[in-house]
């Protein structure tokens, strides 16, 4: 299978980094912002093709799907052209800005057949399976997920301290990670609020930012985000249950009284990403809908919509 990456900074190197992973895939074009650094990566990786421009990457009839790593606000138009062409498309987090746009790649993917999958991360990370298991299999009830996602940002900088062309959002990005995931485990979300500290004055955006969510089970979640926190960065999930407490750190578990759990066991890797990726393509080998494909994520960018207008108002 040959995949066109879209987004050549530092979270398109970690599907890089997994796809070369993942025996039957090449990636044979790399799109970019400027060529110059784009070819740089594209040399580390043996990538055959660059561009900056994604319709160039379209137009070559070998590529069968289309990994974005782009900025949020290309997400929907850069989805929507990938299945136009005929291509199968990943989408990085967050699907959209916006509930229509995410709409809109939604009534395309059930136009066209293809598989649209969005990579909402933690539905794949080792620890939150093992908790999603212990759900499915009767043998926990979540009670409360207390989630804290705490960075350090005063400009537009990637994970890796780079500089980058757009402006990052405590709701529409980080937040969706975690509405997404306490669905996913709890069931569907009936109950969100929302509230937000300061904007910042260059940035334009709230840099702290409290959201409340209550599931039909009954189970709670309380999710934290800063982008004010001088300390340790990330996001830490807390699994409060009737018979237990987890805390989950990205791939790695650990109990409530910090003793580590074994999750290597759980899938054929350790790394998220890699696992998000094989889903990806394993779907479009099985012709069949992946696990977490743009209409099992789309009821996330409701309650999305839903606090943005809660804090607009």
């Amino acid at each position: 299978m040959k995949i066109a990456l879209a987004g050549a900074g530092a979270f398109g190197e970690k599907h890089l980094d997994g796809l070369k992973l993942i025996d039957g895939v090449e990636v044979v074009s790399l799109i970019g912002r400027t060529l110059d650094a784009t070819a740089a990566v594209a040399e580390r990786y043996g990538i055959g093709h660059v561009t900056t421009d994604l319709a160039e990457s379209l137009a070559m009839p070998e590529v069968d799907a289309v990994i974005l790593c782009t900025p949020t606000q290309m997400h929907a138009a850069q989805a929507l052209a990938c299945m136009e062409a005929g291509k199968h498309v990943q989408i990085e987090i967050p699907l959209a800005d916006s509930l229509a746009d995410a709409e809109a790649v939604f009534d395309k993917q059930r136009e066209t057949g293809l598989v649209c999958m969005v990579g909402h991360t933690r539905r794949f990370n080792p620890s939150h399976q093992y908790i999603h298991n212990k759900v499915r299999a009767g043998e926990l009830n979540i009670q409360q997920m207390d989630v804290q996602t705490y960075f350090f940002r005063r400009k537009n900088m990637n994970a890796k301290g780079q500089p980058r062309s757009w402006t990052d959002h405590l709701l529409w990005h980080h937040a969706a990670h975690t509405v997404d995931l306490f669905a996913y485990q709890c069931g569907p979300i009936v109950k969100a609020n929302a509230i937000e500290g300061p904007h910042h004055p260059e940035l334009g955006i709230a840099m702290d930012m409290s959201i409340q969510l209550k599931a039909d089970s009954g189970a709670i979640c309380t999710l934290s985000l800063s982008f004010n926190n001088d300390g340790p960065l990330g996001t830490y999930f807390r699994y409060i249950g009737d018979n237990g407490t987890w805390n989950a750190r990205y791939d790695d578990l650990f109990t409530g009284k910090e003793e580590p759990v074994d999750v290597s066991g759980i899938d054929v890797s350790m790394n998220g990403i890699e696992l998000q990726d094989r889903e990806f393509l394993a779907a479009i080998r099985e012709g069949r809908e992946p696990n977490s494909s743009v209409a099992q994520v789309l009821a996330c960018y409701r309650v999305l919509d839903q606090l943005e207008k809660q804090l607009a108002a």
